[in-house]
């Protein structure tokens, strides 16, 4: 009895300060016992570089903010706008899926120089990689959140006459926000970093420019402060819109009681949308191309990449190179795509169990996620090899925190009345977990784990062109540097394909899930 106090003083959680100043201790240290393997800059080093170049980084950081501030705009614009007309208009749902997710995963190795031709000088590249890097991220929330809601809900609206606007005024947007919080949440650190990005192909000024030119002079201490820059700005806008969804008060739903969803679909129609999308696509890629006068020898169209592929003299060459590159790195794209999923969603779950862990696990996951990849790509390959290890790490990394957030935000929404219910019969939390929040969550983690597939091509490709010289981001690098533009419009056509039919498989996939689990997900 005499050492329970003691025994609750040792279990009662570190005062903040100290624990910041235990972990910057460890931090120190970890960095003075690794300083030959180039890997780790000690606090005193970062901090120094800060106060030395103050006014050269004030500069640059306000530069990339102000890009990034524009993207973060126009692509959350554009997610909700999609996100809206896929509701009201559920026959062009799977047409702007593809679509959406085809600019997505178009591949930074090869659309930023493309860009920056287009653009010339100026911050048009940063703004549209902002964007670009931002909109699929709200897109998939806000449309899951769109049909968060009973169908009996819309069942009583038609009853009374009302329509598709009424549905959406008085049910679906107020059962969106949410979801709109968690993709604004989990687009604050990706306008940053697609900013940075952006700068990274060629601009005069910003966080990235300094990122390409410390990696270059190999200056640790100088890579360690732009990505702690980078890190911080984005934990306060992930923290800036979590406490605006909370002023809102955002409470969860009323209990989801929708019935299985019958859906008579004709063998034909699968097939036939998926024909529609690829002809839309076909269109608009010769057509953007037309209107804008870009020259056959930088500018692809559909028929000079098919003519690369199968009716030139040296295609069968040209198909096998291509082939075997996407082999590798779809080899090592699947087991980090597949890890990333099970970290972040693993984490979301020991969170609803041991909920004081958040205040260490969230802050870690936002600056592991903020940080550049074009830094941290190489950072983590050095540390871990060129092997298969260092470029899995790079993808889970890129893909658990959006996971994380997203799965958060949906156990976050399991209703009131069934968490009462499992209170009333005294569950243990292990049991509400899995029979109440794991359910509300599925929703939540399959938009995340189609969010993840462009993700993991981004980071794949990148870890490829940076560092491990292997892969199909090699090999568009390689191709860029010596004019190979068909090669290069090729593997750009061929990563697309690939993320379709990724795509494919993981929204089947939900389909079969969630018509047993949260069929209003399924409702048109």
């Amino acid at each position: 009895m005499s050492a329970g106090p003691a025994v609750l003083r040792l279990s009662r959680p570190l005062p903040r300060g100290l624990g910041l100043f235990l972990g910057l201790l460890i931090w120190e240290v970890a960095a003075r016992a690794t300083a030959g393997s180039f890997i780790i800059a000690a606090p005193s080093q970062i901090a120094g570089y800060m106060v030395s170049h103050s006014g050269l980084l004030w500069r640059a950081f306000g530069a990339t903010l102000a890009s990034a501030v524009q993207g973060f705009v126009w692509g959350n614009l554009a997610g909700v706008l999609l996100a809206l007309l896929a509701v009201l208009l559920p026959r062009s749902e799977r047409l702007l899926l593809t679509l959406a997710l085809l600019v997505f995963c178009l591949p930074l190795v090869a659309t930023g120089p493309i860009l920056r031709v287009l653009y010339g000088p100026g911050c048009g590249p940063q703004v549209t990689l902002a964007a670009l890097a931002v909109y699929y991220t709200t897109f998939l929330p806000v449309l899951v959140g769109l049909r968060a809601a009973p169908q009996g809900w819309f069942d009583l609206l038609r009853s009374y006459g009302r329509g598709r606007m009424t549905a959406l005024r008085e049910v679906r947007l107020p059962a969106a926000l949410p979801y709109l919080v968690a993709g604004l949440q989990i687009a604050a650190p990706a306008a940053f970093l697609g900013a940075m990005v952006g700068e990274f192909t060629g601009a005069e000024r910003g966080l990235g420019v300094l990122t390409v030119r410390a990696l270059r002079a190999l200056d640790l201490p100088a890579t360690w402060a732009i990505a702690v820059i980078a890190a911080g700005v984005s934990i306060l806008a992930f923290a800036a819109v979590g406490a605006l969804g909370r002023k809102f008060d955002l409470a969860p739903p009323e209990v989801l009681m929708a019935a299985p969803v019958a859906r008579s679909r004709r063998l034909w129609d699968a097939p036939a949308q998926a024909l529609l999308a690829l002809g839309v696509t076909l269109l608009i890629w010769k057509g953007s191309m037309e209107i804008f006068g870009l020259p056959r020898f930088f500018a692809k169209r559909p028929e000079d990449v098919w003519g690369y592929l199968v009716t030139s003299p040296g295609a069968e060459a040209q198909r096998a190179r291509l082939f075997g590159a996407l082999g590798e790195t779809l080899a090592l794209a699947g087991p980090g795509y597949l890890a990333g999923l099970g970290l972040g969603a693993g984490l979301a779950l020991l969170l609803v169990l041991l909920p004081r862990l958040a205040g260490a696990v969230i802050p870690l996951s936002i600056a592991l996620r903020s940080i550049p990849i074009i830094a941290t790509a190489p950072l983590i390959v050095w540390a871990l090899g060129r092997g298969a290890a260092g470029t899995i790490t790079v993808v889970a990394v890129m893909i658990f925190f959006p996971t994380l957030i997203a799965c958060q935000h949906g156990l976050a929404r399991t209703p009131r009345a069934v968490l009462d219910l499992f209170e009333v019969y005294a569950a243990s939390p292990l049991r509400r977990l899995i029979g109440a929040q794991l359910p509300a969550m599925l929703p939540a983690f399959f938009a995340s784990a189609r969010m993840a597939i462009p993700a993991a091509i981004l980071a794949v490709t990148t870890a490829e062109w940076l560092a491990t010289g292997r892969g199909i981001g090699a090999l568009m690098a390689t191709v860029a540097s010596t004019s190979d533009y068909g090669m290069l419009w090729s593997a750009i056509a061929l990563v697309g394909l690939a993320a379709v039919l990724a795509h494919a498989l993981v929204a089947a996939l939900e389909r079969a899930v969630l018509a047993r689990t949260s069929a209003e997900q399924l409702a048109r």
